[in-house]
């Protein structure tokens, strides 16, 4: 397949003697391009169904020349469609068509899928209908050989996408359409316009975006380096926020290792050994029971318990149980160190 000139499709200059701004929402051009190459494949898919003379490659250039043609012409009398039997109905009216869609992409999508509907022959709408699922595997696997290819490139559907924008935009939310006469005046114009094409200051980040789209764009760039949302010391990009928190974040929640005898704590991770020792009494109490299974004991035996263990521990050995098979293990061991004491104290 080869490729055609990219033929001048907006020019800069306006009506006569002004100088138009060509500056329009990048994003959005970007959007509708995206749009093109897929609907040429479908097209050309559909034209070629049963015919043993024709591969949808020997279709494309020509069909591509219609559907630009189509396209841009129907968006430039799109707008009109809606509002023009509005305006001539009687006491105006609130109907569906006078309302055209805001959208310019869902327009150049409808406009597309018609011209798609134009170049179904008989056996493509019976495969539509009977076997989609091949159908659109041949659609999209057209796509890839025509970006393999390199044909239609994509700032070439990009100019043709801008033209198609202008047209739609009737209320000039996404391109400027301001002209002058000044070309210097202009210049100094398109370096402030606020449609101006800008890209992201954030590392790795490729997206182009009207410059004031720049805050809204900011706020959910994924590539912002954010403080960490769980108060840890780390920088973390904003699309990997939520597995920073869940996995190797420091003030990731927990449950307390006590949970399931009775310590309903939720703390961060790093505050674990703080926890343990802050609140031992507590977990010994918690785990007291499991220990001693065959004994039936009383709370206040178990506080006694707890606090004989406390205050017989001659280091920090409780202290190291931050687990409940560790903890008891601790327990156990004390206990036996305990009654080896008692014993030498009875036979002294």
């Amino acid at each position: 397949m080869m490729e055609l000139p990219l033929s001048d499709l907006s020019s800069v200059k306006g009506d006569a003697g002004c100088f138009r701004c060509d500056h329009c929402d990048a994003e959005l051009v970007h959007k509708i391009a995206q749009l093109l190459l897929p609907g040429l494949a479908t097209a050309c898919v559909d034209s070629t169904t049963g015919d043993f003379f024709r591969s949808p490659a020997m279709v494309a250039v020509e069909l591509r020349h219609e559907m630009i043609d189509y396209i841009t012409d129907r968006s430039e009398t799109y707008i009109s469609e809606f509002l023009l039997p509005a305006q001539q109905a009687a006491g105006g009216g609130d109907s569906v068509r006078d309302r055209p869609p805001d959208d310019p992409t869902e327009v150049v999508s409808d406009l597309i899928e018609d011209f798609v509907s134009t170049k179904q022959n008989f056996l493509s709408r019976i495969s539509s209908w009977i076997l989609s699922d091949s159908r659109e595997d041949k659609i999209d696997d057209f796509v890839q050989e025509m970006e393999a290819n390199r044909f239609w490139t994509i700032d070439r559907r990009e100019a043709v996408a801008e033209v198609l924008l202008r047209n739609l935009d009737y209320k000039n939310v996404f391109h400027c359409s301001l002209k002058l006469e000044d070309e210097q005046l202009l210049a100094v114009h398109k370096a402030k316009c606020g449609f101006r094409s800008v890209s992201c200051s954030n590392d790795g980040c490729r997206v182009k975006f009207c410059a004031v789209q720049h805050e809204q764009h900011d706020s959910v760039c994924g590539y912002k380096v954010l403080p960490c949302e769980q108060q840890c010391p780390d920088l973390v990009l904003r699309r990997e926020m939520d597995r920073h928190c869940v996995t190797i974040c420091p003030m990731k929640l927990m449950n307390c290792p006590f949970y399931q005898v009775g310590c309903k704590s939720v703390i961060p991770q790093c505050t674990l050994e703080q926890h343990c020792q802050e609140n031992l009494r507590m977990h010994l109490i918690c785990v007291l029971p499991v220990v001693h299974r065959n004994e039936e004991l009383s709370k206040e035996e178990l506080e006694g318990e707890a606090e004989a263990l406390e205050q017989a521990q001659s280091t920090d050995e409780l202290f190291s149980g931050l687990d409940l098979r560790s903890l008891t293990a601790a327990i156990r061991n004390l206990e036996v160190k305990v009654k080896q004491q008692d014993n030498q104290k009875n036979d002294s």
